[in-house]
């Protein structure tokens, strides 16, 4: 399998990392705005051969990806930027006839009116408007296939298959107990995409009501995190698993909340009240001219590289779904999870823990089409396809899987 991966921050550079254990990649053109990334990425991975090569690219640039795409031959263009550049990598994958992998969707948009009530564009829509020329195309479109969503999607389709007759609600929960020796503020993840999934109204599905949405941070609890994590308070925010599965799951209701704590919860809300999440540009001083910056993109460029956090990194990050409804006639409660330990994957990988947990999965999936187990065409979700092989080959690359009976 020949491979397009665009992006070689953090989590595309622990792709390369994971991918270059595996037997199934023939050749992985590693892409990027910024030349040294890409060329940093490669360079680490020398002792396996010739099978990564360093490329400059703009993700903005849908015909130049395109054009990249036809002349290496790829297979799959692997998407690792930030959600600002899924439709244009997203169009020029379908352009040049090659399947498709994302790790977060086409973005949203508020309702107008009633932002906090009702749905205005959601996540993926506008990926599923291309759905019936992906499917005439043959090629298959597999979107948001990190960790969550990504695995977490898995997990539900696994439950649904193997654990229950009816589903209740599918919850994903996502809590950590990391720490950053040194920095009082210091994300573990992009703060770009961090401002978005947390500011932007949360949806929430429910079986007669459909699609909705509620103010950020709604509805706190706390959930207990297995493996010595424990309890986190968490809220809801805006994520894909909302929009993904009840489109191949039944269930009654569907929610995403995150573990994100009373002090990030107040730092983000002060961006907020200030203007700095925004992305629209604004006009500063410059050295020579006025010039015109994203609030948003300044705040992410006055805070550390999530990708360099690693050695100042203690804890672990778990991401899992939970589900409630009935087996056999009785109540059932289960937690499916995966933990990282940032120790674990410093030493094993050379990543900390939630860029390499985010990078394994599309890793896993890509196995599983160059080998024929996972199939299809159009635009899909995880859920859409068999969890069993998924979380099998998950297990294989040394990374297991839990399941907790909540009751």
């Amino acid at each position: 399998m020949r491979v397009l991966l665009v992006g070689a921050g953090g989590v595309g550079t622990a792709v390369t990392r994971i991918a270059a254990r595996r037997g199934f990649l023939s050749h992985m053109i590693v892409a990027d705005y910024d030349p040294a990334r890409a060329e940093a990425a490669v360079s680490a991975l020398k002792e396996h051969g010739d099978r990564f090569s360093a490329r400059r690219l703009d993700a903005g640039d849908e015909d130049g990806v395109r054009r990249l795409l036809v002349e290496e031959r790829c297979d799959v263009l692997l998407n690792a930027t930030d959600p600002r550049f899924v439709m244009p990598l997203f169009r020029a994958a379908l352009a040049a006839g090659a399947h498709y992998l994302d790790m977060a969707m086409s973005l949203s948009a508020a309702h107008p009116e009633r932002p906090y009530e009702e749905c205005g564009v959601k996540l993926g829509d506008d990926q599923f408007e291309l759905a019936d020329r992906w499917a005439d195309s043959g090629r298959l479109a597999l979107v948001g296939m990190g960790v969550e969503p990504g695995l977490s999607d898995v997990f539900a389709r696994y439950a649904a298959d193997e654990l229950f007759d009816e589903i209740e609600e599918i919850g994903v929960r996502d809590g950590a107990n990391l720490t950053v020796e040194g920095y009082d503020f210091a994300p573990s993840f992009s703060i770009w995409t961090t401002i978005e999934e947390c500011l932007n109204p949360p949806v929430i599905y429910e079986k007669d009501r459909g699609w909705f949405t509620t103010a950020p941070f709604s509805e706190p609890e706390v959930f207990d995190f297995p493996e010595g994590i424990g309890p986190v308070e968490c809220v809801n925010v805006e994520h894909e698993e909302v929009l993904l599965i009840p489109r191949w799951v039944d269930a009654r209701r569907v929610t995403f909340k995150y573990g994100l704590g009373d002090d990030f919860i107040a730092k983000l809300k002060t961006l907020h009240e200030l203007g700095l999440d925004s992305t629209a540009k604004v006009t500063v001083p410059g050295e020579d001219r006025p010039v015109g910056v994203s609030p948003r993109d300044v705040v992410a460029a006055c805070l550390p590289d999530p990708a360099t956090l690693g050695e100042r990194m203690t804890g672990k990050t778990c991401a899992g779904t939970w589900v409630k409804g009935t087996k056999d006639g009785a109540p059932r409660e289960v937690y499916l999870y995966h933990v990282v330990d940032n120790q674990w994957s410093m030493r094993e990988y050379g990543s900390q823990a939630v860029v390499w947990q985010t990078a394994v999965n599309p890793v896993v999936a890509l196995e599983l089409i160059a080998s024929g187990v996972w199939s299809g065409k159009g635009v899909l979700g995880p859920e859409a396809l068999p969890p069993r092989p998924f979380l099998d080959l998950l297990v294989e690359y040394g990374s297991p899987w839990g399941l907790r009976d909540q009751g």
